[in-house]
């Protein structure tokens, strides 16, 4: 056998197979600091242990979008390092938090396959879910994601696609959150007047700042979370693929929308739930990415007189402002602009 690994092909995975995945990662500050570095996230719960401990916390917790890319991470050395693309993302919970010193594992199981009509490719459908070394679960999702075949002429398993939820039911999130002390909440310093309740279902938010990417960040950013992607690392094999040049991990696109949402969506401190998410086209170094959010819903935490949930889609676009809300036509195609559509909970104070 050989000791070195080539990672799974399409027709390597069965439904019901489930995997845990090497190797287990302490999350330290040094981590928090260089992902701040990266994205420059600015949410007051996340960056200061005198605001967090001000509102209940024992201390700043471990940004939201950190954690789920450190479990992602986990999973790319047996799901996708043979992947064309990461596809999607549906049904995610943020269950706990997560602090320095926490030590993150995760184990997946294959809930759906199917062969893609070119034979060359397919897409495994798998849920994963995050425990801290207590046995703790931080986080479980379901992604997709498209996978070479080790050799086109390999017979395919019978196709199953899961069935998904379109959206979390509110009752199902906040966990991950203590009951507030709403008295230590500072709107000054937390960077925004607006709460809960002066948001309305259908209101529309253009962030208004972009950032360009680098092709060093995306590739630092990618090895923090210990994905080894090919497609994000190697352009001695990607200058001959289709693109001819490295891919942006799809995370990166996720973590600076989220970023670039404070700005007008300052005091939406947590990330409650991932509905459904999609990477609409392929993010290169040199973009810029622009975001704007829609309000889809807005719900109250049975028995939490502290906090809300608002049910948030976000649009990002490359190298386009989002000043007049990119998005769909009334057929359906996306504006060739855009990037990512990503459909979530976030968690604000009342």
């Amino acid at each position: 056998m050989s000791k070195t690994n080539s990672g799974n092909f399409f027709e390597d995975f069965s439904l019901g197979q489930v995997i845990a995945h090497a190797t287990p990662r302490t999350v330290t500050a040094g981590d928090v600091a260089l992902y701040t570095a990266l994205f420059g996230p600015r949410f007051a719960v996340q960056s200061s242990d005198a605001f967090a401990q001000a509102v209940n916390y024992p201390q700043s917790p471990v940004d939201d979008m950190l954690v789920f890319h450190i479990v992602f991470g986990k999973t790319v050395p047996d799901i996708s390092l043979n992947a064309v693309a990461n596809l999607g993302y549906a049904g995610g919970r943020f269950l706990a938090p997560v602090y320095p010193g926490d030590t993150l594992s995760a184990v997946s199981e294959i809930i759906g396959l199917k062969e893609n009509s070119n034979s060359k490719t397919g897409v495994v459908y798998v849920r994963s879910t995050g425990y801290k070394a207590d046995g703790t679960e931080v986080l479980d999702y379901v992604r997709w994601v498209m996978v070479k075949k080790r050799n086109a002429a390999n017979p395919a398993p019978a196709p199953v696609v899961p069935e998904l939820p379109g959206e979390l039911a509110p009752q199902v999130l906040g966990n991950a959150v203590p009951m507030l002390d709403l008295d230590g909440w500072n709107n000054d310093l937390a960077g925004s007047a607006h709460r809960w309740d002066d948001y309305a279902i259908g209101e529309k938010i253009d962030h208004a700042d972009g950032m360009t990417v680098e092709e060093a960040e995306h590739q630092m950013a990618t090895r923090l979370y210990q994905n080894t992607a090919k497609v994000h690392f190697n352009q001695h094999t990607e200058g001959e693929g289709r693109f001819g040049r490295r891919l942006v991990y799809g995370g990166h696109v996720i973590s600076l929308a989220r970023a670039l949402s404070f700005n007008g969506l300052g005091a939406a401190f947590h990330v409650a739930g991932i509905n459904g998410g999609r990477h609409v086209a392929p993010l290169f170094a040199g973009d810029t990415v622009y975001a704007w959010s829609q309000v889809l819903d807005k719900q109250p935490l049975e028995g939490r007189p502290d906090v809300g949930l608002l049910r948030i889609r976000t649009i990002a676009t490359k190298n386009r402002s989002c000043a007049d809300f990119p998005d769909q036509d009334s057929a359906g195609a996306y504006d060739p602009d855009v990037i990512l559509d990503l459909d979530i909970w976030v968690a604000l104070p009342k």
